[in-house]
């Protein structure tokens, strides 16, 4: 393995398309590994216990075993009401997301309808995840909160959180 002051002396001697292949190698290798590691079966049974607060929502994620654990959910307050939290991968939903390895998805339990799920990602550096939470009512849907996080040097780090004004987001 090369020294990191030689990698980096290597890397600024290639063209840019030999960086973006280099690059492209590096997230397929950290794809491979998340799917690799880990026990995800355990993961995802651990994370339904301990991913949700007592308002049923989502938890902020995680990272466990190369894994980013995503919790999400829905809690109804009735047919034209409810409250939510999800997670946005690259401005794309946690399920629509290329980088999905797999989610699971149950009833919420108690009298409530709604339902928790819980997503596994790999962890990949650059990879921009935006916390959720929202509600539904007659009039339509908005967002409250939003939690945003990077993946950097292999750790979630929260890069900021803002309050979204019902007027500007439905």
């Amino acid at each position: 393995m090369p020294k990191p002051a030689d990698l980096i002396d290597s890397l600024r001697h290639m063209s840019s398309d030999e960086l973006h292949g280099v690059a492209e190698a590096v997230r397929q290798v950290q794809i491979e590994r998340a799917l690799d590691r880990g026990d995800h079966d355990t993961i995802i049974e651990q994370a339904f216990e301990v991913g949700f607060g007592p308002d049923g929502l989502g938890a902020q994620p995680w990272i466990h075993a190369d894994v980013i654990v995503c919790p999400g959910g829905l809690v109804s307050k009735s047919r034209s009401s409810h409250r939510c939290r999800f997670v946005s991968v690259d401005d794309v939903w946690v399920w629509d997301s290329g980088l999905l390895m797999r989610e699971d998805k149950r009833p919420s339990p108690g009298v409530k309808e709604g339902f928790r799920a819980i997503a596994l990602l790999p962890v990949i550096d650059g990879t921009a995840l935006d916390v959720v939470t929202g509600r539904a009512r007659s009039t339509g849907h908005s967002v409250d909160h939003v939690v945003s996080y990077e993946v950097r040097g292999g750790e979630l780090v929260e890069v900021g959180q803002r309050n979204v004004a019902t007027r500007n987001m439905r």
